[in-house]
């Protein structure tokens, strides 16, 4: 352990800080954190959270959301600036408009959007949760904003229900082809390919299995086979060589990194810690609108 590692954890400990870190963050940062996840399970953390501070080390998104179903803490973001590209591509006039087109369909949403969006939907969803929760609504029709590759999954998995998308991508994901899985292959014949339902549904066919990223991390680790082709951000990868050193992992292609969540660095999370900088603050009604969304997605079981 490093002694900013060190710096880290001591002060954790004497501001009785609770530290989340996603799958994606660097392994220096999820190696000091008090819980590493997916979307959900940093959800559900930060909702059971009894420490005063919550330190999320991810997007803002999920900070926001931490904020959102625990709204007495005091959450802060590391780095300021890590968003979301998703996120950004859908506001909340873009729900309302929907809604307007479709009044007797429930809105359904990723949980990579911004409070607003969330405030304008009925029930949130992560990558790991979206199916059961389509299942779960009462409604026929779905709209679902704003991942058009993660809603047309849920649809194939969901086939009684009919799905209005909106437009939206994670550029990491939504830029893997066929022909890099094709070459993947290629390069490792006896590999099982393992990729996130964020990617195009002609590169979901070709896989062995698809899932999050927690769901990727369990299969790996109870696999029978030895070999696995990962598709998805390259944090899911090195947390495979770190923790389950006996399988081998490839990364699908090199240009899955997602640039937002690389930006924040140890050095942020301890200056963080520090200054007790970067608090996340939401105006009243999106805080109150988007909690229903949230504490709707957490409900479902």
């Amino acid at each position: 352990m490093t002694s900013i590692q060190e710096k880290i954890i001591a002060l954790k400990h004497k501001k009785n800080a609770l530290i989340l870190a996603h799958f994606y963050q660097t392994m220096d940062i999820q190696e000091i954190a008090d819980h590493v996840g997916d979307s959900f399970e940093l959800a559900r953390r930060a909702q059971t959270a009894t420490q005063p501070v919550i330190v999320l080390c991810g997007v803002r998104f999920m900070a926001e959301s931490a904020k959102i179903l625990n709204p007495t803490k005091t959450v802060l973001l590391p780095a300021a600036d890590a968003g979301c590209a998703m996120a950004d591509m859908i506001t909340p006039e873009d729900v309302k408009r929907l809604r307007a087109e479709h009044p007797d369909a429930a809105v359904m949403c990723y949980v990579n959007s911004s409070a607003g969006v969330k405030a304008e939907c009925d029930i949130c969803c992560t990558s790991s949760s979206a199916v059961q929760i389509a299942k779960s609504l009462q409604e026929q029709r779905i709209i679902f904003v704003p991942d058009q590759n993660l809603g047309a999954y849920v649809a194939s998995q969901v086939p009684e229900k009919e799905f209005i998308f909106f437009h939206g991508f994670c550029p990491i994901h939504h830029q893997v082809k066929p022909r890099d899985v094709m070459e993947a292959k290629n390069a490792h014949p006896e590999a099982l390919v393992l990729v996130h339902p964020e990617c195009t549904i002609d590169v979901l066919e070709m896989a062995d299995f698809v899932g999050s990223t927690a769901a990727i991390l369990d299969y790996v680790q109870n696999s029978p086979k030895n070999e696995f082709i990962i598709g998805t951000e390259m944090g899911i990868v090195e947390r495979i060589k770190q923790t389950i050193p006996q399988k081998s992992v490839y990364l699908l292609s090199t240009k899955m990194v997602c640039y937002d969540m690389k930006k924040t660095r140890i050095e942020d999370v301890l200056k963080c810690l520090e200054q007790d900088i970067h608090e996340i603050d939401l105006p009243e009604a999106e805080m109150k609108g988007a909690y229903k969304s949230l504490e709707r997605m957490v409900s479902v079981r």
